[in-house]
């Protein structure tokens, strides 16, 4: 047995355990579990639908959820005064429960996980003590006298939804989120021994420096506590015994723990302290078990923040307990997607945004690694110091073990009383920094600047000050903006700088309810909850895969195509706070899109390996070589994987190896057939194979398209249109060019020419040349088509969710294809992705419509397609972002978008760094578009459309 070193009360040779059974607190639930595993209580409530009368409810629940009361959202007091009467509701309910025999003489707690908002409560008519006030916390009545043995026991609970408490409506009901009534997490009983563990605080340093508090109640004698630390294998790694004086509150065990694995985000290992309390005998009279981390937290003044001795910045997120049918009260499988929603967007941290969390949600950011800021609620309003000192201690004491907390947040914008801040301390053990989540200048706390909201630029002022700046809520993801958009450029500042402490985005998901009272109807209240990097049921919204390749702590400079030169070398950036990146895993593929005629998307791989991980430590840069064949020219595209020391995939990057104009051989056919043309005072048409184009003499714009083998006319027409800058035909004339007809407009103006060239094979060609100068939100070219008759688009370029100029990542090159929908993000009904917006590195492009398909292709890089008008947030008498004229274009550039707090989206999104800037052009730009205004005709094998996708291949 190891020796440890040991405070003077403490004996290093430990006496024999008793055999007799050790006794732990016994746990008996009165409702369900959670929110899938209810139980039915009676019910009454005073107010609203379904009121007046008793029935049924299932609990742990919000009552809205269950067709009683009203709805609001905490805002609703702006515009009813300061009369809370339509708040006004209470819910009374009622159980039976017996109580094992076994009890008898055990002292007896009725647990509350969380009740929404003031909560009496009773057993068998008697008061169980005083009403409880705040909603987001774990509270208990000893009721050992009140309960009857022999028969069965009445609990007697009312609810009011708006507290007595001025100060507790103020710091979490009046707030810019739903409000819910009712017990909304489960309640239970606790028996315990007469002599006992309350409960334990523990402080245990990566240096493997182990301390814990430990806390007894009702000795009656001397007693001793045996502590036994074991590891994930339940290999026992250290034993103490501590005495305990009789008179003593509280005993300090502390040992010296060697060789221990370290707890941190990346390597979330756990071990377990298993307390028992002992009589002088060594008869066992309580036991419990703690699950904790070695780990150690420093605020460096001015430095950073250090996690075991190593600086650390956050990858964060503001999250809210929420799911759209359950409201505040959520299952185990809520609470692991979500969980895993973070982890694989990269992020290793998330702020409890603005109320402790259940807490299984801790026990699975323990477990997975993520780094927690637990938030005592205060949403611009704080408690009273009188409603705010219980609360602190119950929100410490139900969490202080949990080694994902690090820090406690005392309240958000605004809502910090201060008299609170050294509360914390009193119950926490390993006395963790408490930070004040604000949203205004000059409001640091403790060394950190938490200051909300700031833009690119002064957040680069705010990172060469004296603080540590680390914002707790920034891009503001509202509709389509914020979240990911600017995040690369916000996070290579932060990344950079000795300062920076990380960032928290807000928010994590749309918090859109679904309304009992208006046939089960989404509702985010208006523009006010729908602020998600996901959708309410966690839906995965444009920001979510940016965020995974910007987070991703592997980064490769690699791409969208390879270089002729590319020797399989590949520049890694390690942005892992502790791995290596020899921890890691490294695949490759040399894959072959799916052609436009296949019948799946993605593509199929045709030859994979492994590459060796490269030896690169956290934070450095290295070189991954991939052992690629000699002939990995012949293939479509490279790509490759990475995943971390659990198997889970980081990122999967793709690079096209072939040319645009390669990858459309086959495709975009020829033939030496003879082509024809018709001219009036009016129109030229020209004739290839079984397609008609019909060109306007005065404008130059397509009129129309007629396919004689689908034998339809095709409505898309009015273009080339240039999306900025004038345009005027001047001339025109045709001719041929072997066997193709060409008709070319000459423009003054931007536009410099315009070539149609139709081929007998029936795709024609469209070349042009315009001009642009200046900041511009996007240059090239729009046509009309009716947005009504479109089915659906497929395509080879960066997808599967539209981009903005600084929010381009996370879209790699693939097949992709989406059916169309007019979802505005945020907003209900939704599906997800959207398919309106900008595409980048079209290659081709497939329309399906009710007309037939037409296909659009190109053999030059960089095209962007805009499909049909984004969802446009008004302001004044201008829609922002501003749209192209027309409504499917061509794009060279496409804008960037910003968030609600960059005076609407656009009009000032430049704020918020380089990538958020508008387009600096400048000269010319010559681009070659290829249609085929029908389904062409293939030579390509029936196999090709039964051939299934290959997407997860690794």
């Amino acid at each position: 047995m190891k020796l440890f070193k040991l405070a003077s009360f403490i004996v290093t040779v430990l006496l024999p355990f008793s055999f007799t059974i050790a006794q732990q607190k016994q746990i008996q639930y009165l409702s369900g579990t959670d929110a899938k595993n209810t139980v039915q209580w009676d019910f009454f409530c005073t107010a609203g639908r379904n009121s007046g009368e008793w029935k049924k409810i299932q609990v742990p629940s919000c009552w809205e959820q269950q067709g009683f009361g009203n709805y609001n959202y905490g805002r609703d007091y702006k515009t009813n005064g300061k009369n809370f009467r339509f708040y006004d509701e209470k819910g009374m309910y009622k159980y039976q429960f017996k109580v094992p025999a076994s009890w008898k003489g055990k002292n007896i707690n009725i647990v509350f996980d969380g009740s929404m908002t003031d909560t009496e409560v009773k057993i068998n008519g008697k008061s169980a003590g005083e009403i409880h006030r705040g909603a987001f916390y774990r509270f208990k009545y000893d009721v050992t006298s009140l309960l009857n043995f022999d028969k069965a026991n009445t609990l007697e609970v009312t609810v009011s939804k708006m507290s007595s408490d001025a100060s507790v409506n103020n710091a979490e009901r009046l707030a810019d989120y739903w409000v819910f009534g009712g017990i909304f997490r489960p309640v239970f009983l606790e028996a315990t021994p007469k002599q006992y563990i309350d409960y334990v605080g523990i402080d245990a340093k990566h240096d493997g420096k182990f301390a814990m508090q430990v806390w007894t109640k009702g000795l009656v004698q001397n007693a001793a506590v045996v502590t036994t630390i074991t590891d994930v294998n339940k290999k026992v790694v250290a034993t103490t015994k501590t005495a305990v004086a009789k008179s003593a509150e509280n005993v300090i065990v502390s040992a010296q723990v060697n060789n221990i694995n370290a707890w941190t985000s990346e390597t979330p290992n756990l071990y377990t302290a298993t307390v028992v309390l002992q009589d002088a005998a060594g008869k066992k009279l309580y036991e419990l078990s703690e699950k904790f981390g070695f780990r150690t937290i420093e605020v460096k003044q001015g430095l950073g923040i250090y996690i075991n001795g190593t600086q650390v910045k956050f990858k964060g997120v503001n999250r809210h307990c929420f799911w759209p049918e359950t409201a505040r009260s959520l299952s185990k499988e809520n609470e692991l997607k979500d969980a895993l929603l973070l982890k694989e967007m990269n992020m290793n941290a998330v702020r409890c945004s603005h109320y402790p969390p259940d807490k299984y949600f801790l026990q699975l950011c323990d477990s997975l690694g993520i780094y927690v800021l637990n938030e005592l609620a205060g949403w611009q309003k704080a408690y009273s110091t009188k409603a705010g000192e219980p609360l602190v201690k119950e929100l410490v004491l139900r969490d202080l073990n949990h080694p994902s907390i690090v820090f406690w947040s005392n309240g958000n914008e605004g809502g910090h009383n201060k008299e609170l801040d050294d509360d914390y301390a009193k119950y926490d053990f390993s006395k963790r920094t408490v930070i004040h989540a604000h949203h205004k200048p000059g409001n640091a706390f403790n060394g950190i600047d938490c200051n909300h909201y700031e833009d690119y630029y002064s957040t680069q002022k705010i990172l060469n000050d004296s603080m540590i700046y680390m914002p707790t809520e920034m891009l503001h993801a509202q509709d389509d903006g914020g979240g990911g958009a600017a995040m690369e450029d916000f996070w290579n500042l932060h990344w950079k700088s000795q300062k920076s402490g990380g960032v928290f985005i807000w928010v994590m998901a749309d918090e859109a309810v679904m309304r009992t009272d208006l046939n089960n109807v989404l509702d985010a209240n208006g523009l006010n909850a729908n602020d998600g990097i996901l959708g309410p049921h966690r839906e995965k919204e444009g920001s979510f895969y940016a965020l995974r390749e910007i987070f991703s702590p592997v980064q490769l400079n690699l791409s969208d195509a390879l270089p002729a030169s590319f020797n399989g070398e590949i520049e890694v950036e390690n942005r892992f706070h502790f791995l290596n990146t020899n921890q890691c895993t490294f695949y490759w593929a040399l894959v072959d899109f799916s052609k436009p005629f296949d019948r799946f998307d993605g593509y199929v791989v045709k030859q994979k390996g492994t590459a060796t991980a490269p030896n690169i430590a956290a934070k450095q840069k290295g070189i991954l070589k991939i052992p690629l064949p000699a002939d990995y020219k012949n293939y479509d595209a490279l790509v490759i994987v990475a995943k971390d020391n659990n198997g889970n995939e980081l990122y999967k990057w793709t690079s096209k190896i072939k040319s645009n104009a390669s990858q459309l051989t086959g495709f975009v056919t020829v033939k030496n057939d003879a082509t024809t043309i018709k001219e009036t005072d009016t129109v030229y048409a020209i004739t290839g194979g079984d397609v008609t184009v019909v060109l306007d003499k005065k404008t130059g714009n397509l009129v129309t398209t007629k396919n004689t083998a689908n034998d339809y006319v095709l409505s898309f027409n009015n273009g080339p249109v240039l999306v900025k800058g004038s345009a005027t035909v001047v001339s025109s004339k045709t001719y041929k060019e072997d066997a193709n007809t060409v008709v070319e407009f000459l423009y003054s103006g931007d536009m410099k020419y315009v070539r149609w060239k139709i081929n007998a094979s029936g795709w024609t060609t469209m070349e042009y040349e315009y001009s642009a100068e200046g900041d511009q939100p996007f240059t090239g070219i729009s046509f009309n088509y009716p947005e009504n008759y479109v089915l659906a688009a497929r395509w080879l370029g960066k997808g599967p969710v539209r981009q903005w100029k600084n929010r381009i990542a996370g879209t790699p090159v693939n097949v992709w294809q989406n059916l169309y929908n007019n979802t505005h993000t945020g907003y209900s009904p939704v599906a997800y992705p959207e398919f309106k917006g900008y595409y980048g590195e079209v290659n081709w492009m497939e329309l399906s419509t009710v007309e037939g398909k037409f296909y659009i292709a190109s053999p030059d890089s960089g095209l962007f397609v805009r499909l049909f008008d984004v969802y446009a947030f008004i302001t004044g008498t201008k829609p922002h972002p501003e749209v192209p004229t027309g409504n499917i274009s061509f794009l060279d550039c496409i804008p960037p978008i910003g968030t609600k707090l960059a005076n609407t989206f656009t009009t000032n999104t430049r704020v918020y760094g380089p990538m958020s800037e508008l387009n600096h052009v400048s000269g010319s730009k010559k681009r070659v578009l290829q249609f085929y205004f029908g389904l062409p005709k293939t030579t390509d094998s029936k196999e090709n459309y039964s051939r299934p996708a290959i997407d997860n291949v690794f």
